[in-house]
């Protein structure tokens, strides 16, 4: 049962003190791209807002512009609750507090973890409510899982299933744990030759009958996963991921009569790419009526966005689709190192610094010695080693040692995870906070 203290879009007072507490958190020398302006802290930037050129701040330095991230929280918040939707933000993608926090005052209703150790630092902020996105088989997890909610009676979680053994593993080693009150499931459902999940609304309907008769689990409705489906807006695949959104919104319909309890059935979805169809066919009435389930967008790309991968997938990509505007708010700053080559420079960052598994960074602009801003144009960046680029450059192009190039990024979730600080900037590049981030 949803504890009635746990309100949406509200969180306790330790999860705000836990990331007041942040703003005061040294920044050390051993930081990316901090190593000039050391110690600092977060409430120190925003009180001085130095610049991120001729501030002391180090190259490679990766940065969020504040004016994107404000967008895309609102923007996904605004279009979640026009749509009837709530949001449980995945917070895999930044393992960030102080944005979670941003999320939560924007009406987020959870948020989605994917593994124990995420929950952990969840908890040790003070974090009300997860979903845990994932089926939980690891029994140290699961008696830490069950320790965590007899000691905090206001504290509400929520794990996925898909298997009648990893039922009877989750029910047997919550009870030898002592649990003290059920624990909330959803029973998955996946795609043939897709990850984990059913692969059958049949099988799903089983398992949920079998969680719902053990005495330490209490059925609580589905969940899915479209992003695998395809990475692109092919007819064939917006076709695919609104089949199995159908066929989830069907399931949730099988399930009710399951459900237990006063809370509604849950029926959960969605990445950053197709959040559209997923809140279009997980709202749509039940054929013969019936009770609204609580439809839950678990987005989490959408925070920061970006100028590759994404950028080509969101409703706003173009198109019949609609959604919010997203801008994408990461940009990484390197410095030339060398120009061996007419057609070629070499940057100081590299693998160590920005995602490469779905595509390699984009040059946008360049900053010369004089500090103007430059386009990138005729700029590819076409390999990287561990701590440099190799740009391609027009052979006459005035790009010389010292001189920077910013860069935007393809897929965040592996980018966040290679910075443990952050600066953020404002529009004219003054630095005015700093996210630390939980990997």
């Amino acid at each position: 049962m949803k504890n009635p203290n746990v309100k949406e879009g509200t969180v306790s007072g330790t999860f705000r003190a836990a990331v007041t507490a942040l703003r005061a958190r040294p920044v050390s020398i051993c930081e990316k791209g901090f190593g000039a302006v050391t110690p600092v802290t977060a409430a120190d930037l925003a009180g001085r807002r130095p610049s991120l050129f001729g501030g002391g701040f180090i190259t490679p330095v990766m940065v969020l512009r504040e004016t994107a991230l404000s967008q895309n929280i609102q923007g996904l918040a605004a279009f979640c609750a026009s749509a009837g939707v709530d949001l449980a933000p995945h917070g895999k993608t930044t393992m960030a507090p102080q944005l979670f926090a941003r999320q939560f005052a924007a009406g987020a209703w959870a948020m989605t973890a994917a593994t124990t150790g995420h929950m952990q630092i969840y908890r040790s902020f003070g974090v009300p409510r997860i979903l845990l996105a994932n089926e939980l088989t690891d029994p140290a997890g699961i008696a830490w899982l069950a320790g965590e909610m007899a000691a905090d009676p206001d504290f509400d979680c929520y794990v996925y299933v898909d298997s009648a053994a990893g039922i009877r593993l989750l029910d047997e080693t919550l009870q030898a744990s002592g649990a003290t009150r059920p624990l909330p499931v959803l029973v998955e459902l996946g795609q043939p030759g897709g990850r984990t999940g059913c692969r059958s609304a049949e099988e799903a309907v089983a398992l949920a009958k079998t969680a719902a008769a053990t005495g330490s689990l209490r059925l609580a409705g589905t969940a899915g996963y479209e992003g695998t489906i395809g990475h692109d807006c092919a007819p064939g695949t917006l076709g695919a991921v609104t089949t199995f959104c159908q066929d989830l919104r069907r399931l949730g319909e099988l399930l009710t009569g399951l459900v237990s309890g006063p809370d509604p059935l849950i029926v959960s979805a969605g990445g950053s790419a197709y959040f559209d169809i997923v809140a279009a066919e997980l709202t749509k009435p039940a054929a013969g009526g019936g009770p609204r389930p609580r439809v839950v967008l678990r987005s989490g790309a959408y925070i920061s966005h970006d100028h590759g991968l994404y950028s080509t997938l969101v409703p706003s990509a173009g198109g019949p689709r609609r959604g919010p505007q997203l801008l994408p708010a990461f940009e990484l700053w390197a410095s030339v190192l060398s120009r061996p080559e007419p057609g070629l420079a070499l940057l100081n960052a590299g693998r160590r610094d920005v995602a490469f598994d779905s595509g390699y960074p984009i040059p946008l602009q360049t900053r010369g010695a004089d500090g103007q801003l430059t386009p990138a144009a005729g700029m590819t960046v076409t390999e990287l080693n561990d701590q440099h680029a190799y740009l391609q450059v027009p052979a006459e192009a005035g790009l010389a040692p010292g001189d920077l190039v910013c860069m935007g990024i393809s897929h965040p979730c592996t980018t966040f995870d290679k910075w443990r600080v952050i600066p953020v900037v404002d529009d004219g590049y003054r630095v005015i906070d700093a996210i630390h981030t939980f990997f």
